[in-house]
């Protein structure tokens, strides 16, 4: 190997998700890094926003990796931030053994102690970095820290929502499913309803359009848009008159628990995704599976999320 070649930054993303939601968890996991969560940790190369995620807690971005917290003490005097201020937070490691977890005290001094290694000035209030220490495995690490803010959260506070709609973490994985990497992508969501993923997809700059075919709820849908401080386009089309290709469609089918649809309409919808997008990320309540084996597509992966008795299925497709 050329010892020229820079490493690679390494980001610890720690995890949390309640029990219905952690088959989605894990498909949002494998397709954004590459790999499952484990003891709630995600070690990898890609770095992303972690409040792009709904079961992303934390990111700290890796400066220091060492087996004791001596070795870590030593090394963090080597930082050079002379000219910021500094917050050091100690974050557990829920899924640590009993043996490696560390009680509030003893946290607060371990953050202290290594504060006092640091040479910069500390600050409690607005630090200009905010460094994150946590042990896994027995190995001390060190580095920038940001924390998640649930921004999903703020969305179920939109005008208009149905009882049937998915729930708004819900829809926020599904778009980071459908478009891990917006950059240059252009998803439609055509069977869009009261706009609950356009939501998620726009509040994270995805380049998604909207459309559907009840007139009745597209100013439902495009007030809770603008309710955000978002935009983007919302359209009265039905999915057979959707002429434009795009790189990916998300298409949400339990909308039928709530209108009448046949067999045949289902068939028709999945046939016209087939057609319209290269990609296809579908969620649906009845087994669709031979369906769209019939219409081309090869199912990539695919979760459950349950929620009491009543269960969805999301299914990747290309």
């Amino acid at each position: 190997m050329d010892s020229t070649l820079k490493k690679l930054p390494t980001y610890l993303y720690t995890y949390s998700c309640n029990g219905g939601e952690h088959s989605l968890c894990a498909l949002e996991a494998r397709t954004l890094f590459g790999a499952e969560p484990q003891d709630n940790l995600v070690k990898s190369h890609v770095m992303i926003d972690p409040s792009r995620s709904p079961f992303i807690k934390e990111r700290i971005s890796v400066i220091y990796e060492v087996e004791s917290l001596q070795e870590l003490l030593n090394q963090v005097e080597l930082l050079q931030i002379a000219c910021e201020t500094f917050k050091v937070v100690y974050v557990k490691n829920e899924g640590s053994s009993k043996t490696e977890k560390i009680g509030f005290e003893n946290r607060r001094a371990i953050e202290k102690e290594v504060g006092l290694h640091i040479n910069g000035e500390a600050a409690l209030e607005h630090p200009t970095r905010l460094f994150g220490i946590m042990v896994v495995n027995g190995r001390w690490i060190f580095g920038d820290y940001v924390k998640s803010e649930p921004i999903w959260h703020r969305h179920q506070q939109k005008p208009h929502s149905y009882s049937t709609a998915l729930n708004t973490r819900v829809a926020r994985a599904i778009a980071n499913i459908a478009v891990p990497e917006p950059g240059g992508i252009k998803a439609i969501d055509p069977c869009c309803g009261i706009g609950t993923v356009l939501v998620e997809a726009l509040s994270m700059g995805i380049d998604i359009v909207g459309s559907d075919n009840n007139p009745l709820i597209l100013n439902g849908v495009r007030e809770n848009i603008a309710y955000f401080g978002l935009s983007g386009e919302v359209t009265f089309t039905d999915i057979r008159d959707v002429t434009n290709h795009y790189d990916v469609a998300i298409i949400d089918l339990p909308y039928n628990l709530c209108c009448a649809i046949t067999p045949e309409q289902q068939k028709e919808i999945l046939s016209h995704a087939r057609r319209i997008a290269q990609k296809a990320v579908f969620v649906t309540v009845e087994p669709i599976d031979d369906i769209l084996l019939e219409e081309g597509f090869s199912i990539i992966d695919r979760a459950a999320v349950s929620k009491g008795r009543f269960t969805r299925e999301v299914i990747v497709c290309e």
